[in-house]
């Protein structure tokens, strides 16, 4: 093709992108609150109705007019072969499948109707209920079908751990802190509901003999390991079974304090479902009645995670709300074509909704960081959660304000990012929520099986820090950087790509890598680089798009592999665009995609507006291999914001 023609090609593209560009402009914008934010649904899998019902259940509500219609959104998640997955696609989950069961059962359904026999043999088929992980066997236990006996111990004596302890509750991620504290007292306190027994799922164990035994966790297995913390465990129970424990009375009352005080400046403990779960168990046992304010609380900030669909007679259930996420990234997207306070009535909205949530007050970060007199600040997930600002939201969130300018809004960004540089950890590295030292025996411990239990440094998360860090004037020669490009560096993948631990996948985790490394202003042409460009140019699909599927977690050799994507797609051409610049065919080829995809009109089935795209895959990682999310809005502001890029880069 001559020069003139590919010219010509270039401006047509050109014209096409910023067509699609102000109509997808447009449906973002329509979507934001009066008050300047955005927050989208964020999708979880089936176990957020499941759990919710037996928790009903154990705390003897089970006649709450909402379940019914909880359930039968349930029914529409169950697969056509029996089963409960992770993700639409995804393989079993066996937990989630006996949740799902039991529910029904609890529903009044009969074991020998088709969706019943159907579960049943697949759970049978992948070793029956007896391999459930632990904290499905927290609700089976609080419900009389296992024995405490087969849930692990979490002793709730570890609250007077001193600091220097390897398994001082600081030391662990702090999801697993919002879980594990709640649990200790579960655990302690051992409430049953006692169900009849045509209530109970005895059908579903192979190996009685199994049933009330504990088992070692799905993840992380090491032999020694493992046989040291299941033998610490019975000698635990067999402690608890004498009565001598000293320290019980005094550190069960420590430990509801902690929690007590960690529902202030918050909406439920860590303001994600399981702790909110978990502390409404927990506070009855230690005899809070119903009507105790805290009770009350509890229930309303869970209870506002529910969808209600109206049409359908259905109520679905979030994880968590994603209000600084969604607003962050739409603002950071927007701002790629000039969304600015000073000449944008929205923009401001959106900046003084965001410096509103900046956290000043010290979280449970203070514990491990460096510097005690660090200034506060940082933003967290949810609409209330300051004792967990994290690093992820901060630079999203920082990079935003920085760019919608004014001096409060940039005051604010430096501030996140003083933050920031206190957080990164000793491998160089950005975690999420904490700072690390990483652990690794604690990934052993026998409520570990969350594949979770400690936060540690990642490369997309390390790659976003790095490109905030850029857009503020930082560059290669600040140690800092210097050291977190090191730490990318030792994670790079040998075919040139890297891992992504909050986003799916390989390709979520590249984008970011060099996205931040452009951001600084490193050599896009070194090797290792240039090794990455040609992996998104090897997993680039023939029609421009790219596409990824939880599958990756579980089997590396599919990485880059899956159902085509807006959300990834534009990762990849974000990603093709830091290496090789606007010009490059394979950007334009993912950015034509983008452009031929969009919705002209309202999508008939999933809802999605005219102007944005349709995905209905999860692109949106929590635990790896354990929990997956979909965004509603990541197939909305990442094509906005690659589109934007690439015609801003362009002119």
């Amino acid at each position: 093709m001559s020069d003139t023609h590919i010219a010509d090609a270039s401006q047509a593209l050109l014209v096409t992108a910023r067509n699609a560009h102000q109509h997808a402009v447009q449906a973002l914008m329509d979507l934001q609150e009066p008050d300047g934010y955005w927050c989208a649904e964020l999708e979880g899998d089936s176990i957020l109705q499941s759990e919710y019902v037996l928790l009903k259940w154990i705390i003897d509500q089970e006649d709450d007019p909402r379940i019914p219609r909880i359930i039968k959104y349930l029914r529409k998640q169950q697969t056509d072969d029996g089963c409960f997955v992770q993700y639409p696609g995804g393989k079993i989950d066996l937990s989630a499948t006996v949740k799902a069961y039991f529910v029904f059962k609890l529903a009044g359904d009969d074991p020998d109707a088709p969706h019943m026999v159907k579960a049943r043999e697949q759970i049978l088929a992948h070793g029956g209920a007896e391999m459930c992980n632990s904290f499905t066997n927290f609700y089976l236990a609080a419900l009389g079908q296992i024995d405490y006996n087969a849930v692990p111990t979490i002793p709730p004596e570890i609250i007077f751990l001193p600091r220097w302890s390897y398994f001082h509750l600081d030391k662990v991620s702090a999801w697993s802190r919002t879980m594990i504290t709640p649990l200790s007292i579960v655990t302690s306190h051992r409430p049953v509901r006692k169900l009849s027994d045509v209530q109970g799922i005895g059908e579903l164990y192979i190996d009685q003999s199994r049933r009330n035994k504990l088992k070692p966790t799905t993840f992380n297995q090491h032999r020694t390991w493992t046989k040291v913390f299941y033998s610490l465990d019975r000698i635990l129970k067999l402690i608890e079974k004498t009565g001598i424990t000293p320290l019980r009375r005094r550190a069960l009352q420590r430990v509801e304090d902690w929690l007590v005080e960690h529902t202030e400046r918050s909406a439920g403990v860590g303001a994600i479902f399981p702790p909110m779960v978990y502390i409404l168990i927990a506070l009855r046992a230690r005899g809070y009645p119903d009507d105790h304010p805290k009770i009350l609380e509890a229930h309303k900030h869970l209870d506002d995670l529910l969808i209600y669909d109206d049409a359908n007679e259905e109520i679905r259930i979030q994880p968590c709300f994603s209000p600084i996420w969604d607003t962050g990234i739409a603002a950071y997207a927007l701002t790629e074509m000039g969304f600015t306070r000073e000449s944008n009535e929205a923009a401001d909205r959106c900046a003084k909704w965001l410096l509103s949530k900046e956290c000043r007050k010290a979280g449970d970060w203070i514990a491990n960081v460096k510097d005690k007199t660090i200034e506060p600040s940082g933003w967290f997930f949810e609409y209330s959660n300051e004792f967990y600002p994290d690093v992820d939201d901060t630079v999203m969130v920082a990079m935003a304000l920085w760019r919608m300018g004014s001096d409060e809004a940039k005051a604010a960004a430096k501030r996140g990012v003083n933050w920031i540089l206190a957080m990164q950890n000793d491998d160089g590295g950005w975690a999420a929520f904490d700072k690390t030292d990483e652990r690794p025996i604690l990934e052993h411990v026998p409520f570990a099986d969350h594949n979770a239990i400690q936060d540690p440094s990642c490369p997309d998360i390390t790659g976003r820090t790095l490109e905030c860090m850029g857009h503020l004037g930082y560059d290669q020669t600040h140690p800092a950087i210097s050291r977190g490009i090191g730490f990318i560096r030792s994670r790079q993948e040998p075919d040139g790509c890297w891992f992504g631990r909050w986003g799916v996948n390989y390709i979520y985790g590249t984008w970011q890598v060099v996205g931040g490394l452009h951001s600084i202003g490193y050599n896009m042409n070194e090797d290792w680089i240039q090794k990455a460009g040609q992996w998104l140019k090897d997993h680039q699909k023939q029609d421009g798009s790219f596409g990824e599927s939880c599958d990756t977690y579980e089997d590396e050799s599919l990485r880059g592999t899956g159902p085509s994507t807006a959300s990834q797609t534009a990762w990849g051409v974000m990603s093709l665009l830091a290496i090789y610049g606007p010009s490059d065919p394979d950007v334009h080829r993912g950015i034509q995609w983008l452009c031929d995809t969009q919705l002209t009109e309202d999508h008939p089935t999933s809802g999605d507006k005219a102007g944005s795209w349709y995905e209905p895959w999860f692109t949106g990682t929590g635990f790896p291999k354990v929990f997956y999310l979909r965004y509603h809005l990541y197939r909305l502001y990442f094509p906005v914001m690659a589109i934007g890029r690439w015609m801003r880069l362009s002119n």
